[in-house]
């Protein structure tokens, strides 16, 4: 069954050796492998496939734009899918929220919204560093990575990377020190070497660094320290943002105004690949050409993303279903973990990415093997792969949520009892 793949493909291959199937179709909440069996998808594409798999409205508007002879690639060139899609960004999104970004398209993937992003931060301010936070993960190129913290992710880089400064996240301490204190120590200290920071990236959730929640007080701190220092606030909302914690923009809830913030993941809705980079008018400084990409006009996302817009987020039905599903997620994770952990475990995150920590790290492994065998797609996510981490679609139905929830239940009552079960028949 995965005889091709383990003979022809490298050895890099990741989430294929979590999920050892070969799947077929994909519909929804669901997908379907060639031995006919059916899982739960609790993992959406790492988040890129926020409304599901081949949400029929994208794929229909998708299909209808293939047959009509649509242009496909354009390089940067202007096509009317893409003003289609500009036009839908500001109407929608931009507009309500009283925010007046220019967009950059950056490239195909969350890591080239980062890059430019960096660009952009250090030209803009003439100035290099850029402070990044423990647990933060940017991108696997060498700028994004730069900035990630996770040191399996920066070994594969094979050289040393600069230009960063890594701070404690909100809740670390160093030497007694919370992270503000931590942070506006760097500040001091980097200012009298006249090295002070061209940006601070953040995520609002570290979803990948282990679902670790940023509060509102904490982000309107930095916010605030960066502004008095000249430094560039750049928010990553790459997974995080797209509807993910109710509102479209993770960060909505703080009440910031980012200076500039890198989307991806759910951006086209449908899984085709898509960045943007949002910025104030005035950080507009690439010249042309100095930022470039084959890839930076996928017109077929183009369509998809418009689609989804327009679907999705010309009212409120999404973000109040966000909130009453994450409910019900916090209340079943936390009976979890109260029942089989009691003590070594927390419960994390918000909207719909959380997950429960557990002191022992091996224990989420061994629920996300175990809950692959009974049909449920999981993903773990954190340093050491501590947390087991749901990121389902933003409507999943209740029923199908239950179900999900179910299976995990169980999953964790036998990874916990250290009893997990074998093959799925």
């Amino acid at each position: 069954m995965m005889k091709t793949f383990e003979t022809h493909e490298s050895e890099v291959r990741g989430y294929i050796r979590s999920f050892p199937a070969v799947f077929t179709r994909a519909a929804g909440h669901e997908l379907f492998s060639e031995q006919g069996n059916r899982y739960i998808d609790l993992f959406s594409g790492a988040g890129a496939l926020a409304y599901g798999h081949n949400p029929p409205a994208l794929s229909e508007r998708l299909l209808d734009y293939l047959r009509s002879g649509g242009v496909m690639h354009s390089l940067d060139m202007a096509t009317t899918a893409k003003r289609e899609f500009i036009e839908a960004v500001q109407e929608i999104v931009l507009e309500p929220r009283g925010l007046s970004y220019k967009m950059l398209f950056s490239g195909p993937t969350g890591t080239n919204a980062v890059e430019a992003a960096m660009k952009v931060a250090r030209k803009a301010t003439r100035r290099r560093p850029v402070y990044c936070f423990e647990g933060g993960f940017h991108g696997m190129t060498l700028g994004s990575l730069s900035v990630t913290s996770n040191p399996g992710k920066r070994a594969g880089a094979g050289t040393e990377l600069h230009d960063a400064r890594r701070l404690p996240f909100e809740g670390d301490t160093v030497n007694g020190r919370d992270s503000l204190e931590v942070v506006k120590r760097a500040f001091a200290e980097d200012a009298e070497r006249n090295r002070l920071p061209a940006a601070i990236i953040v995520e609002t959730v570290q979803c990948e660094g282990g679902v670790r929640t940023a509060s509102d007080t904490w982000l309107q701190a930095i916010a605030r320290i960066a502004r008095e220092h000249g430094t560039l606030l750049i928010v990553d909302d790459i997974q995080a943002g797209c509807g993910r914690t109710g509102d479209f923009f993770s960060f909505e809830r703080a009440g910031l105004t980012p200076d500039i913030v890198c989307l991806s993941k759910a951006l086209s809705g449908i899984g085709l690949p898509l960045a943007l980079v949002l910025l104030r008018p005035e950080l507009d400084v690439l010249r042309p050409g100095e930022h470039n990409g084959t890839f930076r006009g996928n017109n077929a996302a183009f369509v998809t993303a418009t689609t989804a817009l327009r679907e999705f987020w010309r009212d409120d039905r999404l973000t109040n279903t966000v909130r009453t599903r994450a409910a019900r997620i916090h209340e079943r994770l936390s009976a979890i973990a109260e029942e089989h952990a009691p003590g070594a475990s927390e419960v994390r995150g918000r909207g719909m990415v959380q997950g429960i920590h557990f002191e022992d790290a091996s224990i989420a492994n061994e629920i996300s093997r175990d809950a692959f065998e009974h049909g449920l797609i999981i993903e773990t996510a954190g340093h050491q792969d501590e947390v087991i981490k749901l990121l389902p679609r933003l409507d999943i139905p209740e029923d199908a949520l239950e179900e999900a929830l179910d299976i995990l239940e169980a999953s964790v009552a036998r990874a916990t009892a250290g009893d997990a079960v074998g093959a799925r028949a």
